[in-house]
């Protein structure tokens, strides 16, 4: 303790010093934190997006599945077949896990109202029960529904971007919609979801899947979401789907699937491996300042050698030994280096604040971050301090003495 209070009462001593000595601490804790709080948040952002997207508990059958390179998607488009309606009342006949299967088609197109109009309009063509997995749901009006679906007619519900542009209004319950010319009924406005790395979730049209595939063809390949029951295992649910679509594509046992899927865990795992090499390297690379900042404090604290030869020989006179002279310049290098780690992490705690409410970007600062910055900032106070206080620990005290 008594090593603590002379070490912050040399910091207040020399005050302009000391802070020009933290400033290479501070901006190196400062970077590392901040980029750790960005690299978090971002994670974290990505995994409650892809949930909150796909839904919970749910798996996606699709052509191709997660694709990592051009190479794999030629071969998939070759190998894979198309998923049609029949596969959704096929696994919907057979599935003992499956508590709904719905089915989704996409298209992208131009939609009107009056003299209004938006270009690549995300137009989603849903099967009814899709409302008990999608999340997307109706904030006025209503989803589509069976009659809808059976009747192919022309109603859609909106996102609330479309309902703004178009109508700037969200009370457009029973207007009329043009997608690509041919009139349609809103009959609900979705709630709002807002924006994802700036843009926009709200820039969609829900129609019936029959409605779809009138307007945009049906030979496209499908989606299919099967939702598991309530606490079913998702990788259970996964492989009753992969046995099944096996055996209804007749495959034997060493040939590939000829389907895909993508689950939230999937992407996340894809996200983390293409991600988490680029934020190792930018960790490593904003942690070369902490040593420059360590080198600093080391090059101030062998000069505080210097100017106090004298007192560290009166100590000596007087008993004191050398690992006690070790300790005291030890313990104020360390807290030197602790006080502008603190300062840095307060400083990239601002930061991650001020980037959250200005800018899209996600950022969080984890526990682990603050943790590391006070043991990183410590840490490099005893590495760069140990050969400043071992020079003063071995002085010898008459000659330390005679110092002026």
């Amino acid at each position: 303790m008594e090593s603590i209070l002379l070490a912050l009462s040399s910091l207040r001593a020399h005050k302009l010093r000391s802070f020009l000595t933290l400033l290479g601490v501070i901006f190196g804790v400062m970077t590392v934190v901040a980029v750790a709080a960005v690299i978090e948040g971002f994670f974290r952002y990505v995994d409650r997006t892809i949930t909150a997207d796909l839904g919970a508990n749910t798996v996606l059958l699709d052509k191709y599945g997660i694709i990592t390179s051009f190479e794999d998607w030629i071969n998939a488009n070759r190998r894979n077949k198309d998923i049609t309606l029949s596969d959704a009342e096929y696994l919907r006949e057979r599935m003992t896990l499956a508590q709904y299967i719905g089915a989704q088609s996409f298209s992208s197109a131009e939609v009107r109202a009056g003299d209004q109009k938006m270009t690549n309009v995300n137009i989603k063509g849903n099967t009814p029960n899709m409302v008990y997995i999608d999340s997307t749901q109706p904030d006025l009006g209503r989803y589509v529904n069976e009659t809808d679906n059976e009747r192919r007619r022309n109603v859609a519900m909106i996102g609330v971007e479309v309902a703004d542009k178009l109508y700037n209004s969200r009370e457009v319950l029973g207007r009329e919609l043009k997608i690509n010319g041919l009139p349609f009924e809103v009959i609900g406005v979705a709630k709002e979801r807002g924006t994802s790395f700036g843009q926009s979730q709200d820039d969609f049209v829900v129609i019936p899947l029959s409605a779809h595939q009138k307007l945009f063809g049906a030979r496209a390949s499908l989606t299919i979401s099967v939702k598991g029951y309530d606490g079913t295992n998702l990788q259970d649910v996964q492989d009753q789907v992969r046995m099944l679509m096996r055996a209804r594509h007749k495959l034997n046992y060493s040939d590939k699937d000829t389907f895909g899927f993508v689950t939230a865990d999937a992407i996340n795992n894809f996200v983390q491996a293409l991600f988490g090499i680029i934020a190792a390297v930018a960790l490593g690379v904003t942690s070369i300042s902490l040593v420059v900042g360590g080198i600093v404090i080391m090059n101030i604290m062998l000069v505080t050698v210097t100017e106090r030869t004298r007192e560290i020989g009166i100590r000596k006179s007087l008993g004191a030994r050398r690992k006690d002279i070790l300790l005291q310049f030890l313990v104020e290098s360390t807290t030197l280096s602790l006080v502008g780690g603190l300062i840095g992490l307060f400083i990239a705690y601002g930061i991650s604040k001020l980037l959250v409410k200005f800018t899209p970007i996600p950022a969080e600062l984890p526990i682990w971050a603050a943790f590391l910055a006070i043991g990183v900032s410590s840490g490099v106070g005893i590495i760069f301090g140990i050969y400043p206080a071992w020079k003063a620990a071995k002085l010898d005290p008459i000659v330390a003495l005679r110092a002026e």
